[in-house]
């Protein structure tokens, strides 16, 4: 295991409400608090990977505050950059699930504290000391979130590879187009970019295929581009800068999925930590993002069911962190 963490992740943490059964909120037959948000989620991911990372959030000292504090305290992420907020509460989630959509989300942030990051919180020294910043776009939806998120891209653009999964949520943003001004604005400093087609529409990308689609992406500035296919698996297209040159698509794995939520960030973790540890091949990486966002699926909450690296192995047995 990793002693000294080498990936840094900046984003929200949140308490996701997750219902017992499927369907509207008035069959939902009570609700189970799980530890969430797009941030927490990749770094907590990572961490059940073997691979605890530096977690750059903030936290309410209410009670859902002390629930999240108490997730982060049972993982090997540093208490470093986990910023308490005394004036603030903790963000909600409400997930509904829909047999053929999937889940949904109504979140409740008036005061959240994962919306109140602050610009300088992440030292030269600590950006020194990592070789990958992730970011994601759930806090640049709002300030002053938005510009601390930009202002740390800007920083560790020189320093270490900078990821962005944009995570559209139409209820975060005032339009989509200041999601698309905001994303668009960011590539510049970014160099890989985790999304879904829906989501690169709405920063204003279009192409006839997923393959021209992240070629649209990668000449905005990233080098690498990743797409998440849903059922369909997911596309990596890398430049000839990236580690992952060229094209591979990975056609993902059957499974029975009990709970969705938090399957993307869990390939993403996947697939950062495939990258920060010499992984070349495209499909490779895809194949082991993949394989954690499919064990992601299996148990309701957003990474209840990655309880370690070998939990990959039920559907990828060449996991390099373990050689």
């Amino acid at each position: 295991m990793t002693t000294d963490p080498t990936i840094l992740v900046a984003g929200d943490s949140l308490v996701d409400f997750v219902p017992h059964n499927p369907g509207p909120p008035g069959n939902a037959g009570g609700y189970e608090p799980t530890f969430g948000g797009s941030g927490a989620n990749a770094a907590m991911a990572l961490d059940r990977l073997g691979i605890p990372p530096l977690c750059w959030t903030r936290l309410a000292t209410d009670d859902l505050g002390a629930f999240l504090q108490e997730h982060f305290a049972a993982s090997n992420i540093p208490s470093d950059l986990l910023v308490i907020d005394e004036d603030a509460r903790t963000t909600v989630s409400l997930v509904t699930h829909d047999a053929d959509r999937g889940p949904s989300f109504a979140f409740y942030r008036e005061r959240g504290a994962d919306t109140r990051l602050q610009q300088g919180s992440v030292s030269d020294d600590t950006l020194e000391s990592v070789s990958w910043v992730h970011t994601t776009g759930v806090t640049m939806s709002v300030e002053p979130s938005r510009s601390a998120t930009l202002e740390l891209q800007s920083r560790a653009a020189d320093r270490c590879t900078v990821s962005l999964d944009p995570n559209w949520r139409p209820e975060m943003w005032h339009s989509s187009h200041e999601f698309r001004a905001v994303i668009r604005g960011a590539l510049p400093d970014v160099d890989v970019v985790t999304a879904t087609p829906d989501e690169l529409s709405v920063a204003g990308f279009e192409a006839d295929d997923p393959a021209a689609l992240a070629r649209a992406v990668a000449d905005e500035g990233p080098h690498t581009v990743v797409l998440t296919l849903g059922e369909a698996g997911a596309l990596c297209f890398g430049t000839d800068d990236s580690p992952v040159t060229g094209q591979a698509r990975h056609r993902g794995y059957t499974i029975d999925p009990v709970d969705a939520t938090g399957a993307g960030d869990a390939f993403l973790a996947g697939f950062i930590a495939s990258l920060t540890h010499g992984v070349k091949d495209p499909d490779r990486a895809l194949a082991l993002a993949n394989a954690a966002g499919a064990v992601a699926t299996t148990q309701a909450g957003a990474v209840t069911a990655l309880t370690g690296p070998d939990a990959l192995r039920q559907f990828h047995d060449d996991i390099p962190w373990l050689s």
